[in-house]
């Protein structure tokens, strides 16, 4: 996790993908979810990951950066994607969904590392949405 770390806290100095791009489908709020009393409301985002470039990528990695009203940044990065390494070649997407936990409204926004046939470091930035809590 290190080296990942380290490659994913540098993704300024990483070559942006042409082609590859992110496409934020859907925002939920999940009522009664249940989330620890620090962060209680849950939404699920369903997301693709979209390959219209010539070549082949394997997302390694990926980091999250959620936002609260109040400007505190939760920092989320790790390994992969949903517990998987996606390979797209060209013309390829790949959908799924997961969840953040926040405590109040939020905006999230990020970047996934991928890697192209030869190994180069690439990445590819996830559009910012909003997590607004639902009007009681």
């Amino acid at each position: 996790m290190v080296e990942l770390g380290d490659k994913m806290a540098s993704l300024s100095q990483k070559k942006e993908a042409k082609g590859l791009w992110v496409s934020v489908d859907r925002v939920e709020y999940v009522l009664g979810a249940g989330g620890p009393p620090d962060r209680p409301h849950q939404f699920v985002y369903y997301v693709t990951i979209h390959n219209d470039s010539p070549q082949a990528v394997t997302i390694v990695g990926r980091k999250w950066v959620v936002t609260n009203a109040q400007g505190h940044r939760l920092m989320i990065e790790g390994d992969g994607v949903v517990g998987q390494f996606p390979r797209l070649t060209p013309g390829d997407q790949f959908h799924y969904n997961s969840y953040h936990l926040v405590d109040s409204d939020s905006e999230a926004t990020g970047a996934y590392l991928a890697k192209d046939e030869g190994g180069k470091d690439l990445i590819v930035r996830i559009p910012a949405f909003r997590l607004d809590l639902p009007i009681a």
